[in-house]
């Protein structure tokens, strides 16, 4: 009688354990199905799909075979400088490069940094912070994986991955904290070029009186000296680029800059204007002001455009309205200023825009 019992026990053991193993089976494969559906269209995959870990995985769709895991180790790409200071054209660049993706700028992280920093500075916020558990690695874990997500799912999976904020770069030293391995470029332009192309075009930003030239080369000035000052301070991490140099060099200087973000050469870095709107090339906004400067090869003429615009008042004052400009190696009392002479294709670019410009030759 006990020896049949102990069977029947067996047996229902043995039913039991079978269903088990199947349900889970069937489970498991579910959810690999689910996985593999949304790799083979060259997704990302959610936090949640991998256990809950601090990492997102995607496929290239050129390589299904090979994995990318990003995380925040991962040597990750901020652009940014004053706007109006070539951060368009440097990430149109690189967009170029079929290994990398930039992409359009995303404004919400400038704004998220910037609410960190509020956090940080207010004592009586830190302390409500601090007493509601909310401590400074919750927050740096939280600003990660915000971060990372925006950076990584507002684009098209690339090996390279880079963020265009001109302002993010004012929170340079945290953002190196939060992301060890990752590397900034820093565009610097002559600051009277870019407060003349901010008020010319009228293009909004915030703090900026569009009326006064001596207010707009004011907030310049302290902009760029945050930035800047940062920079130095993680000069392994960080590029100075003169948007100057780079028109009239293009070469040498994004050779220079593919070097230090260890990322290989490739020619189409130099022709990003051929890629615009293209599959895998340089995807422009509808809604960025500065876009229009990126369709066409830079005109060097251009580059001093700003000559006789700003008020007298304000050249007579520049060195004091604008002390880094010198700290630049710009000279504040120049007009018009000597930037360097182009290299030969750059100059044969700036003929060839000219004759376009000009129309055909009447017959």
């Amino acid at each position: 009688m006990i020896g049949k019992l102990k069977q029947n026990l067996l047996v229902a053991c043995l039913v039991i354990s079978s269903v088990t193993v199947f349900y889970l089976g069937r489970h498991a494969m579910e959810c690999h199905h689910r996985i593999e559906e949304r790799s083979q269209l060259g997704g990302i995959l959610p936090l949640s799909a991998l256990g809950g870990s601090m990492r997102t995985t995607l496929r290239m769709g050129q390589n299904l075979s090979s994995p990318f895991v990003y995380n925040k180790d991962m040597p990750l790409v901020f652009i940014g400088g004053v706007p109006r200071s070539g951060t368009t054209l440097m990430r149109a660049m690189l967009d170029a490069h079929p290994e990398v993706r930039c992409g359009e700028e995303t404004r919400v992280i400038p704004r998220i940094l910037a609410m960190k920093q509020m956090w940080s500075r207010s004592g009586r916020e830190k302390m409500r912070l601090d007493e509601a558990g909310v401590t400074d690695e919750v927050l740096d874990a939280a600003m990660q994986a915000f971060l990372l997500e925006i950076i990584v799912k507002h684009g098209e999976p690339a090996n390279f991955l880079c963020n265009k904020d001109p302002f993010a770069l004012k929170s340079l030293a945290y953002l190196a904290k939060i992301f060890p391995r990752a590397k900034f470029v820093l565009m610097i332009r002559d600051g009277r070029a870019s407060v003349h192309s901010m008020i010319s075009r009228k293009v909004t930003i915030a703090g900026f009186d569009l009326g006064s030239y001596r207010d707009c080369l004011t907030k310049w000035n302290r902009a760029i000296e945050t930035m800047y000052t940062q920079c130095l301070d993680a000069a392994d991490k960080c590029l100075p680029m003169h948007y100057e140099q780079l028109v009239l060099h293009p070469e040498k200087w994004m050779r220079t800059l593919l070097k230090f973000l260890d990322i290989p050469w490739n020619d189409a870095v130099l022709h990003h204007e051929e890629l615009i709107g293209k599959a895998g090339g340089v995807s422009l906004s509808k809604v960025e002001r500065s876009t229009d400067q990126v369709i066409k090869p830079v005109n060097v003429e251009a580059l001093s455009k700003w000559v006789g615009k700003i008020p007298a008042d304000v050249v007579r004052d520049m060195a004091v309205v604008a002390p880094m400009l010198s700290r630049l190696g710009y000279d504040p009392h120049a007009n018009p200023p000597n930037y360097g002479r182009p290299d030969p294709k750059v100059l044969d670019n700036t003929r060839r825009i000219q004759k376009s410009a000009e129309g055909p030759n009447p017959s």
